[in-house]
């Protein structure tokens, strides 16, 4: 079994409100030298493997559902699990 660990963010032409708004609070806290904040999505599927190619079914899942292709970018690791 495969462990995909997916991770989605805004491309970096995409205003990312809620990073600002917390970076914005951050600043009110003191925290004067945080100078970005990224919010994004986090994802972590399991996968039988049967023989398929799994980099290339999370990408297709990434592209089709989980992540917004026109607005974010994503990036993923793959790793195996082992089964006792």
């Amino acid at each position: 079994m495969d462990n995909a660990k997916i991770y989605v963010t805004y491309k970096e032409s995409i205003l990312d409100p809620q990073g600002e708004a917390i970076k914005t609070a951050l600043h009110r806290l003191n925290y004067e030298n945080v100078k970005a904040v990224t919010v994004g999505k986090y994802f972590e599927i399991k996968i039988e493997d049967h023989g398929q190619n799994i980099e290339e079914q999370v990408r297709k899942m990434s592209d089709e559902l989980l992540a917004n292709i026109n607005m974010e970018t994503y990036r993923f690791e793959i790793s195996r699990i082992e089964e006792d």
